[in-house]
């Protein structure tokens, strides 16, 4: 059911999108050869409004806007050290999208933690926020990471239903500075989802890019705290009408204060298999 926003509060925020010149994009994941950009397609902003999704989280859903916002109190707090995130956090995740979706099993196969302020310091493992607007995985990616990473048992899980699911998490509260912004897949269509390659120096991997729509319909959590999860959905197998891709960025808020502390976050990655 598509909601009226007309009610709901909103800000407005900067989002970057592709700059699309019809050309297939890509960009280096290290330095290019002499000569080479870095990225084929710049970014280009766009000043968009930016819904207040607290209005409305009761009617995001996974399979209809492609993202859910979920109270989930987590017993654990140290997210810079990988080991213990893999060891404890993993599978408090794994249990809490096994439960939402009512899937058979969730492996989760990596993990991001992002602070523009840790990153630019060289506190190792740590990234800044992806400020443009994509999603991870694609028609074709998706499935191969299946295959990538369940081995033997993938020519089976292939035959279910399977979705590829981000856990995104707040780990210092609360959020004052480049929130991530949700873009509600009820407002894209696929040509909207452009394919990228990002060339590494042993293999070429394939995400979305965005490319820009008046129709699209961003929403943002404000101020979220670290009890609070956005589930994010980058695929899903199935091909009946429900979302299968959804677009998201770290955003430029307008309405963050200058001195507005560094967003410090976690996403864990994960594939999601379901009976069906």
């Amino acid at each position: 059911m598509e909601l009226n926003f007309d009610q709901v509060a909103h800000i407005e925020g900067v989002v970057n999108y592709l700059e699309y010149s019809g050309k297939r994009p890509f960009t280096y994941m290290y330095t290019p050869p002499p000569g080479e950009p870095l990225c084929s397609a710049p970014p280009i902003k766009h000043r968009v409004p930016i819904y207040d999704g607290r209005q409305v989280a009761r009617d995001l859903t996974l399979d209809g806007a492609g993202f859910a916002f979920v109270h989930h109190e987590t017993k654990f707090s140290n997210f810079y050290d990988p080991a213990e995130v893999q060891r404890l956090y993993y599978p408090e995740v794994a249990k809490l999208v096994m439960d939402y979706t009512g899937a058979i099993r969730a492996h989760v196969f990596d993990h991001n933690v992002r602070c523009q302020t840790k990153a630019k310091a060289g506190v190792p493992g740590v990234r800044g926020p992806v400020k443009f607007a994509h999603n991870d995985y694609t028609l074709k990616s998706g499935p191969q990471r299946v295959r990538d990473l369940m081995g033997a048992e993938a020519d089976e899980l292939l035959k279910h239903r399977y979705t590829q699911i981000n856990v995104w998490r707040p780990i210092r509260e609360p959020v004052e500075e480049t929130p991530l912004g949700v873009c509600d897949a009820r407002s894209m269509v696929q040509n909207d989802f452009i394919p990228m390659d990002l060339r590494y120096e042993d293999r070429i991997g394939e995400i979305y890019v965005i490319n820009f729509s008046p129709r699209h319909r961003w929403i943002y959590f404000p101020r979220m705290r670290t009890n609070e999860v956005i589930l994010l959905k980058g695929f899903d197998s199935a091909s009946d009408g429900r979302a299968r891709f959804t677009g998201h960025t770290g955003f430029e808020d307008t309405t963050s204060l200058p001195d507005a502390l560094a967003r410090e976050s976690i996403e864990a990655r994960m594939l999601v298999f379901f009976r069906d």
